[in-house]
């Protein structure tokens, strides 16, 4: 028999790994060495050079499956812990989740209810390109559910707003700065864009509110002393509503003063609600909508998003047992169903 699961000692460990996007190995072996001890079949799934999906299952056919990500937002803060706190980067968003969702799966497993299976996935803060490669797994046909876990104070979202990432280059023609008229700034041609951007009325929806528009990244230029020939723009657009209003407002706003690429775009979702549970809807995005192969999809888990990706990152402990009997009640309710 296998020892019972520290889940404050495991998240403690998960967090004193570094993952940022891109830099999955040594988490994933970690998890993979851990659920190879407890008896899973273990599959590490190539998404990259030394990226790889979790992916465990039980002798039985997973019917449900729980599953969150691996990487994290930079930088590396390393755990620490009081009474009530775990804190460091991933202690919330989403290391604390993992370990939360495999102390649910061997609770469950004591139980005889073998019909659950783990999915951990890489690049899910960047692109999600391990939920897109995951998404075509054999398994995926035959699983009825996926509980996917985000930070949102253990409540159940029955939805998540949709995202918009776009690129904008504004090109020009460099010059000495002491003679600006022989070149054609870059930069001044972006900023003129970003004007028109921020005053543009997104569009509304009642139930997920508005649409808004973050300016995240601005690059451009060489140095002080020459007019820049480039300059580049990435957005960040949380969609209340169809995408194509958004795509079609942003791409009027910019006309032919710049040139415009999206990075990845996915609607609204709606997710299953249930009864007997605090229900939310959520403005950030997961992987759920790249992992539509899965079965019905679920999203729950410990910690406030208000904390993610914040220097103060942390997670309750009582949040943490609390979520491993939600994990474990939902699949209860949903396999008996």
């Amino acid at each position: 028999m296998t020892q019972p699961i520290d889940i404050f000692q495991l998240t403690r460990e998960l967090i004193d790994l570094p993952s940022v996007s891109g830099e999955e190995f040594q988490i994933g072996t970690l998890i993979g060495e851990l659920l190879n001890r407890l008896g899973y079949h273990v599959e590490l799934q190539d998404i990259a050079s030394e990226r790889t999906n979790i992916i465990a299952t039980t002798d039985a056919r997973a019917r449900l499956v729980l599953s969150t990500h691996m990487d994290t937002v930079p930088p590396f803060i390393a755990s620490n812990e009081d009474d009530e706190y775990i804190y460091g980067r991933g202690s919330c968003d989403a290391k604390g989740i993992i370990a939360a969702q495999i102390t649910a799966a061997e609770k469950l497993r004591a139980e005889g209810i073998n019909e659950v299976g783990l999915l951990f996935t890489v690049d899910e803060e960047v692109a999600s390109m391990g939920a897109k490669i995951a998404n075509g797994h054999p398994l995926a046909s035959s699983c009825e559910y996926l509980i996917n876990g985000e930070p949102t104070d253990n409540r159940l979202a029955v939805g998540t707003k949709g995202s918009l990432q776009a690129t904008i280059t504004a090109r020009g023609r460099s010059a000495h700065s002491a003679y600006p008229e022989q070149g054609d700034s870059a930069i001044e041609k972006l900023l003129d864009v970003l004007d028109d951007v921020r005053k543009i009325d997104w569009p509304a929806d009642e139930e997920f509110g508005e649409t808004t528009c973050n300016i995240g990244v601005i690059s451009g230029g060489t140095r002080a002393n020459v007019i820049p020939d480039e300059a580049q723009t990435v957005l960040q657009i949380r969609l209340a509503t169809n995408s194509e209003a958004a795509k079609s407002l942003l791409e009027n706003a910019i006309n032919t003063r710049a040139s415009l690429e999206y990075k990845s775009i996915h609607d609204p979702v709606r997710l299953l609600a249930l009864s007997g549970f605090e229900q939310t809807i959520v403005r950030f995005t997961t992987d759920i909508p790249y992992l539509t192969n899965w079965g019905t999809p679920l999203l729950i888990g410990p910690g406030s998003i208000l904390d993610a990706h914040t220097e103060h990152e942390r997670v309750r402990k009582a949040d943490l047992i609390k979520a491993v009997d939600i994990y474990g009640g939902l699949v209860r309710r949903l396999l008996k169903d």
